[in-house]
């Protein structure tokens, strides 16, 4: 979880993603449509990315992504 708290607090607006999910895409869109640029971690393209979603979904992100921090604070 540690990565997650990590990677959460990067940036203002953080997304954990995976490139084949349509949730995911919708979400992001949305987000840059408000003109907001977030930092985007797409778990399929990431080496630890399955560690990554375990994470996620011990910190009740369920389904794992989208995942949508703000301010280093998961967005339920």
């Amino acid at each position: 979880m540690e990565v997650v708290t990590k990677l959460a607090s990067e940036r203002p607006v953080v997304i954990f993603s995976k490139s084949s999910c349509c949730m995911s895409y919708t979400i992001k869109t949305l987000v840059c449509d408000f003109g907001v640029n977030p930092a985007v971690h797409e778990l399929d393209e990431m080496q630890r990315g399955k560690e990554i979603e375990q994470a996620l979904l011990r910190l009740g992100c369920s389904p794992s992504v989208p995942a949508v921090f703000i301010g280093g604070e998961f967005g339920s």
